[in-house]
């Protein structure tokens, strides 16, 4: 089985390593070359190199033969442990063997990818590989042969001198952070009292982490001074295979943030990751126990998403699991994201590694497939600029400053206003003129302007715009203050007219002429005459003037009563009479009714005692049977006692009956 490239892709691959290396300095520095901001890199796959570590000493197995064999610069072989007679080749884009050492390797794999940080790009690298296979050796190394972190971080920081140094376009600045992931915990090495800590997202798509220590340095001893103590603050413990096992994935996170110097004052932000992973372990081989074997577990469980997080992107499917694991998470711009990344396989020679080897091996085949998209990371920020100090008369415009001057001041330069207020208006943008400009956009412009005086450029007006851009834009301020001029003369118009209108309006109040609303003010505004209506007085009023001597016999009179009528003219309220009618019953015609009720009630027939009103069927019935049982009834109130009629049925039957009698209506048979 072959896991590699075609001959002609590994060539053009080596003769561009070999161009890179021709490219670095005596020292084993790279010299960065920056590209310019409006080319687009394309789309970077991620490279993937393997070490191969020698056997160590002391080890079982180290006088046996390796299963694993170098074949050249970027390919090896394995033994098949399906068929002893075949091996597996795989091929990536650096194979380093076991004579390899540190510098090799930072100078072959990682050393070319830090131009890309100068450039406000992303990258990462990654160490790969089972427990006991040398990734924090790759990483970090020994103070006698220094690793990955240490080399890379000497170079940039010398870099960012170079870059940043006074006369260059660009200012440079370099923090660091150093975290882990210790059972799926993100803690903080820098500060050890902080606790988990959150990974976000920010509205770019940035991988960000709120809380984060972050330690500005500026030369290596500032690395160091902070990078040591933090490193003894990492998980590790002791194995059947490793005496210092690594029981975390830890990340150190480098910013470079530029700004520009200068117009349009640009700002980048470059990250570099440096990732050691901790290795994948079995458990029957290392003797796990308790919490090393709890930790392997997480350690296992974050290695498996990170497999199937690759697997995803190689198959192209919808959804990448990155949020299933913390370091997935974390590792979203390095895989699939926008970082220049380079994974580093480390692989033992020892036949009982040979299983995690083959792992290995076959997840740097799949994660050499992962195309990366990275872009520069720029933004365009304001340049704070010094005060500068204005006298009055720049910051007013013409008008402003005739008035704050003094009568002898203006007698004796008035021949120089008009030829100061023209330079300035050359001097400055010609988009606004000063009397409505804002102070504090003046006060930058005018900044602006001497600095570029300064330079020894020749009136670069607008910024240093283009010229088909700045004609473009000058057209349209000239069109945009050609609309002014012309809704403030509709506005003038506008306000002449209603000026004109509120004249006329007085004028013609002296004059007392009556206008069109004048006779509104004569008209007298009515009532509606309500409807004669009839005032139904109570029962025992109508007793009690029965009672009484001098009763009458009419039973409806006129009573006349007076109402208000309000006229605009009149300053005070008319009255007028109104006619309004009230019911008066006399004595004879009210007993006279009762009498007769008294006598339907016991002589009258149900169809007679229906002709009643309010007396249907049901109680005309009820009547009739109470009077076969009880005799006749001696008054009419007796119908209370009748089964079904209550007092209030009864009042209102009393009151129908005898006001429509006394009114003339027909009560009883005819």
């Amino acid at each position: 089985m072959s896991a590699g490239v075609s001959t002609q892709q590994r060539q053009r691959e080596m003769a561009a390593a070999v161009a890179a290396a021709a490219a670095t300095s005596g020292a084993g520095r790279c010299r960065l070359s920056k590209i310019g901001a409006s080319r687009r890199p394309p789309p970077a796959r991620v490279r993937v190199a393997v070490r191969l570590r020698p056997f160590v000493d002391g080890t079982s197995g180290a006088s046996d033969p390796p299963c694993v064999r170098g074949m050249d610069s970027c390919s090896l072989e394995i033994a098949n442990w399906r068929n002893h007679q075949e091996t597996l080749k795989y091929q990536f884009d650096a194979f380093y063997g076991e004579r390899s050492t540190q510098q090799d390797i930072y100078a072959g794999s990682v050393q070319p990818i830090l131009r890309h940080l100068l450039e406000g790009q992303n990258a990462s690298v990654l160490a790969y590989g089972p427990t006991g296979a040398g990734k924090t050796h790759t990483m970090l190394g020994s103070p006698e042969q220094p690793g990955v972190i240490p080399r890379a971080l000497m170079d940039l920081l010398q870099l960012t001198r170079e870059e940043g140094a006074e006369g260059r376009p660009w200012a440079l600045s370099v923090t660091m952070s150093y975290l882990e992931i210790y059972q799926e915990k993100v803690l903080d090495l820098l500060d050890s009292t902080s606790g988990d800590l959150v990974i976000r997202e920010d509205c770019r798509g940035n991988i960000l982490i709120p809380g984060l220590t972050q330690k500005p340095i500026t030369s290596f001893a500032d690395f160091e001074r902070h990078f040591l103590p933090a490193s003894r603050n990492r998980t590790v413990g002791a194995t059947r295979l490793n005496q210092r096992s690594s029981r975390s994935h830890a990340v150190l996170l480098v910013k470079v943030d530029q700004r520009e110097r200068l117009a349009p004052f640009r700002q980048r932000e470059g990250k570099l990751y440096l990732i050691d992973l901790a290795g994948s372990e079995d458990n029957r081989r290392t003797g796990n126990k308790g919490l090393r074997l709890k930790e392997s577990g997480a350690i296992n469980a974050s290695l498996f998403v990170l497999g199937k997080v690759v697997d995803a992107l190689n198959q192209g499917l919808p959804r990448v699991p990155y949020r299933d694991s913390k370091l997935t998470r974390l590792l979203q711009d390095s895989l699939g994201g926008s970082a220049h990344s380079i994974l580093i396989a480390n692989i033992a020679p020892e036949r009982h590694f040979y299983l995690d080897t083959v792992s290995a091996l076959n997840f740097a085949a799949r994660t050499k497939e992962v195309i990366n998209r990275p872009f520069t990371n720029e933004s365009l920020q304001p340049h704070v600029l010094g005060p500068v100090k204005l006298s009055q008369k720049e910051l007013l415009g013409p008008p402003e400053a005739k008035k704050a001057r003094g009568p002898e001041e203006e007698e004796i330069g008035s021949a120089e206003p008009m030829a100061a207020s023209a330079s300035a208006s050359q001097k400055l943008s010609p988009l606004q003129k000063l009397s409505s400009m804002d102070p504090a956009m003046l006060e930058r412009l005018l900044s602006l302007d001497r600095l570029l005086a300064s330079q020894g450029s020749q009136g670069a007006p607008l910024l240093s715009t283009p010229k088909r851009e700045r004609m473009v834009l000058m057209k349209t301020v000239e069109e945009k203050d050609l609309e002014i001029e012309r809704l403030k003369m509709k506005q003038k118009e506008l306000e002449a007219k209603v000026l004109a209108q509120k004249a006329e309006d007085s004028k013609e109040k002296e004059n007392h002429c009556p206008t069109i609303l004048r006779p509104l003010l004569h008209r007298t505004v009515t009532v509606a005459k309500p409807l004669k209506k009839a005032v139904v007085m109570p029962l025992q009023l109508i007793q009690e003037q029965a009672a009484s001597p001098n009763a009458e016999i009419h039973i409806l009179k006129n009573k006349g009563r007076k109402r208000k009528v309000e006229s605009l003219d009149a300053p005070e309220p008319e009255e007028k009479a109104e006619d309004c009618w009230e019911l008066q019953i006399s004595p004879e015609l009210l007993a006279h009714g009762r009498q007769k009720i008294l006598d339907l009630l016991n002589e009258g027939s149900a169809r007679d005692l229906r002709s009643l009103q309010r007396i249907g069927p049901k109680k005309a019935q009820l009547i009739v049977g109470w009077r076969e049982l009880h005799g006749p009834f001696s008054q009419v109130e007796d119908l209370e006692r009748v089964e079904g009629i209550t007092g209030k049925q009864m009042e209102s039957f009393l009151k129908a009956n005898i006001l429509g009698l006394a009114a003339g209506q027909r009560c009883g048979p005819s």
